[in-house]
């Protein structure tokens, strides 16, 4: 069973209302293939503070973003967050339909994020840099 946990519960997150839009609406698409997917974005994107795109701070984790993170043992990784049909492990682009996806979008630079494995073991990694891409992602 695979769970994201999302940011600690004190910690909030900040969407573009274009993300937002597009999320949610892939979101709602998967409520019948894979509901548990669904929710969990549904939930994140349900307490999310919604802003302009262009208004969106350049540190905040959103589709597209190029986002370095620390695990607990100090080891980094570096990858792109995207739609589904643009995930690649191998280039290092992992979807936001991933646990671990869907607890980054809305991150902020300094926050730390958490997922259940498909092991049910709690995993956690820290926000530490932020890429924002030049335009925006394409649309899904």
């Amino acid at each position: 069973m695979q769970h994201a946990m999302g940011l600690h519960p004190s910690s909030q997150i900040l969407i573009s209302d274009t993300d937002h839009g597009r999320l949610t609406s892939l979101a709602r698409a998967l409520l019948d293939r894979a509901p548990e997917t669904a929710e969990e974005l549904l939930s994140e994107m349900d307490r999310a503070v919604i802003t302009d795109a262009a208004a969106m701070p350049a540190d905040v984790v959103r589709m597209g973003s190029i986002v370095t993170v620390r695990a607990d043992g100090g080891e980094t990784q570096r990858m792109m967050l995207v739609y589904p049909g643009e995930a690649d492990i191998a280039e290092n682009r992992i979807s936001v339909l991933t646990p671990m996806g869907t607890a980054l979008i809305g991150a902020s630079i300094g926050q730390a994020v958490c997922w259940s494995s498909r092991g049910g073991r709690e995993l956690s990694v820290t926000v530490e840099a932020v890429d924002t891409p030049a335009s925006g992602p394409q649309r899904p």
